[in-house]
């Protein structure tokens, strides 16, 4: 009996032998050593990306502190005399273009990723198409939107002249591509027993999709939109085409409201301006567009936790 557990034993440590030896590479420590290597690439990419990013929000404070006031900075309007100058009209304009374009893009994007993710046909030529023309438009540059939507939104198709949803719907099909594939692996992440339960129990394709994975793929949907607002938010070339005015003492009353501007606008007119004062109000005014772009990031942030919690609960 003791030999035979003696025997045992030494098959079970051989055993273990072997599997530690397997997933070490026979015994040499190659994998731990690519493993470190990866890990200290990735923590130096994260650092040098944070560095960078403290830079720029400690040089725009340092260089912009003499125009960091809340009044007129903020709450005033633009001015060719520099300490009278203020973002309020930028600021609403900012809001009212972004907000239109969450609206526009969210409902088409994640429509195309419930399409081509639940219902398409991979086989079928125009889907596999229509896959590689998004994938191809999420690397266009803005400028070619720019001038997209100044030949189809503003002058041709639409004709709807320099309006804020002009500017509104060129900034959606900028980021429309980039929603739609987050969107895509949202909806792949949701495990199938979340489609298969629910039409086993009766529900509907349509039915199961709508109630019990859109749902869980929430959070996926809404960090897709969070990066492009972060990036429509910065974009200043495609509006410049599009007639987004560089000087205008008016906010907007309306989508549909002739004569707007922006944050990264005010700010390209203002810094190329050969003023020392309007380049130093510039770097100030940089400041209010991070700010502005954390709070709507925030808010997105909300979003996405609030339906995060609600479904592990």
């Amino acid at each position: 009996m003791g030999t035979l557990r003696r025997s045992q034993q030494g098959t079970v440590d051989a055993a273990g032998a072997a599997v530690r030896q397997g997933l070490t590479g026979d015994g040499s420590r190659v994998e731990p050593i690519k493993g470190y290597i990866f890990v200290g690439f990735l923590v130096l990419s994260i650092v040098l990306g944070i560095a960078m990013l403290l830079t720029l929000v400690v040089d725009s404070i340092i260089e912009g502190a003499p125009f960091l006031r809340w009044n007129p900075l903020v709450t005033g309007v633009p001015s060719s005399i520099p300490s009278e100058a203020g973002l309020w009209v930028a600021i609403v304009g900012t809001f009212w273009v972004i907000g239109l374009m969450i609206i526009t893009v969210v409902p088409l994007a994640v429509g195309a990723a419930i399409y081509l993710e639940e219902y398409a046909d991979g086989d079928r030529w125009y889907n596999r198409a229509i896959e590689l023309n998004i994938q191809n438009l999420a690397a266009v540059p803005s400028i070619v939107f720019g001038i997209l939507g100044l030949g189809m939104i503003v002058r041709g198709g639409l004709s709807l002249g320099p309006v804020v949803y002009a500017g509104s719907l060129t900034l959606a099909l900028l980021v429309l591509p980039t929603v739609i594939l987050a969107s895509r692996e949202a909806l792949r992440a949701v495990p199938p027993s979340h489609r298969l339960g629910a039409m086993a129990l009766g529900s509907t394709k349509w039915q199961a999709i709508w109630r019990n994975v859109l749902p869980a793929a929430i959070p996926g949907i809404a960090t897709g939109s969070i990066l492009a607002t972060a990036r429509a938010i910065g974009e200043t070339a495609p509006l410049l085409l599009i007639g987004a005015t560089v000087f205008i003492t008016f906010t907007p009353e309306g989508p549909l409201s002739e004569g707007y501007t922006t944050l990264p606008v005010q700010i390209f007119s203002w810094a190329t301006r050969p003023q020392e004062e309007f380049r130093t109000l510039s770097a100030a005014s940089i400041v209010v567009l991070l700010a502005v772009l954390l709070i709507i990031n925030a808010f997105a942030i909300w979003i996405r936790n609030h339906y995060t919690k609600k479904q592990q609960a």
